[in-house]
Formats: C-alpha cells, structure tokens, sequence
C-alpha cells in the first residue's frame, strides 16, 4: 500500500495533505524518515509513524450504537440528527454508515461499520439473520398470537412475513397492556409494529436488543456506543 494511502486512511489528513507531511519528513517506516509519498508499506509488517507518534493501520471498524427515539439511521440529513452525527470527532470517518436501520421512535442496537461485505451478508434476505426485539404493546398479547407469529402472519398491504418468535414477557390485564420479546429474520418496512398491528394490537415502544449472535451491551446508556470486540465481530461473522 502506497504511504500516502496509509497515512490518509488513518486520517491523518487528506491525500494532498498527507503527501506535503510526508516531503516535510514527518513520516518514519520501521524508524527510517521516508519523504516519498509513493513508498509501499506492509501495514501488518511496517512501523508507520507520524511526527513520533506510531500510526497502525485498521481497514474496518465497528461500532455498537444505542440509539435513542428521536435519531433516524442515516449517514446525513440537513434537518435531523443522524446516528452518525453521535460518533465523536476522533471517531468519525466519512466511510462509516449504519448496516440496516431503525425506525426514527426505536430505540436499540445499530451497528455502525465501513465494512461493506459484512453489511451485505447481514442485511441480505437469503441469509435470515436473526433480530431481537423488546416491545411495549397496547393489547392483550395471547396463546394464540404466539402460534400466529410462529406460523407467519400477513401484514397490510397484503405482505406476508417470515415467522417469528414470539415470548409474552408481561401481560396487564387491568391496563390491557403486554410487553414481549420478539425475534424475525428479515426487515420488512415497519416489521415489527406491523406483525403486533395483524393480530389487532399495537406497539407503543420499540428497541432491538440483539443483532445475529451479538446483544446490546446492557451499560451502554442511550446515544453512547463503544467499538465491538474481536469476539463479537467474528460473532456478527459467523451470523
């Protein structure tokens, strides 16, 4: 890989930038001044340093987002804030996107990545990925919801959805309020709130807690999110 690529990458600066550092011989390869903006490095091999300070190079990243309501899942928008514009300055890279979305009221877990492939695999319909869900639910969830959601149900619009697993977590008699657990394989438009809507009740609050293998980390408070660790990557690989 070309210095001036790694040392951009890693944003150091821009492209243009980064090579006026590197004339300025503020970079050093293995402890060695390089002013060439054209030098190969091996960034699992070479020592990339810039102004003393060793840059290591990472093509991926990984972050786990607890969205609070409120936030919509895009990369930009002029009037509302995005769940990129959570990210701190030192972690933002214009690459990051977030891999699927969440209603604009849902609270939960979204992965933001520059991983492509990754996205690709869990977002693919071929792949049945499974997503869990915490909701609040106006309406007396039943026995026999539970077997319609597991049978699949026909949404409005006459759409047909994937069973679910569905588990009545609390139910409220009184208040004819349920909450549950509820776990799908695809992302129709509105999924969720739509299955809750085709047995006649619906949904008053809304979070995804797990993604693939991988469940929201229970000490990440609302807006906050931390990288994810080599075990739940390989996890979200294996997904």
């Amino acid at each position: 890989m070309r210095l001036d690529k790694y040392l951009a990458d890693m944003q150091i600066g821009s492209r243009k930038e980064v090579k006026g550092y590197i004339k300025k011989g503020w970079v050093q390869v293995n402890g060695i001044t390089v002013k060439q903006d054209k030098y190969q490095v091996q960034p699992e091999a070479d020592t990339v340093s810039y102004q003393g300070v060793e840059v290591r190079y990472q093509k991926y990243f990984y972050y786990m987002l607890n969205k609070p309501a409120g936030v919509i899942s895009a990369t930009t928008d002029k009037q509302q804030k995005t769940v990129i514009d959570l990210l701190q300055p030192t972690d933002f890279r214009p690459d990051l996107f977030p891999v699927g979305r969440l209603d604009k009221d849902t609270e939960g877990f979204v992965l933001l990545s520059n991983d492509g492939e990754l996205a690709h695999e869990l977002l693919s319909p071929k792949k049945h990925v499974a997503k869990e869900y915490f909701a609040k639910v106006s309406g007396v969830m039943t026995k026999e919801d539970v077997v319609a959601f597991a049978k699949g149900l026909t949404l409005d619009q006459g759409e047909v959805a994937l069973p679910g697993k569905l588990q009545i977590l609390k139910v409220d008699e009184v208040k004819e309020t349920s909450e549950i657990s509820l776990v799908i394989s695809e992302g129709k438009f509105h999924q969720v709130k739509r299955m809750v809507q085709a047995v006649g009740k619906k949904v008053t609050y809304l979070r995804r807690d797990r993604i693939g293998a991988v469940c929201l980390d229970s000490e990440l408070k609302l807006g906050d999110y931390r990288p994810l660790t080599k075990k739940e990557i390989i996890a979200l690989s294996k997904s």
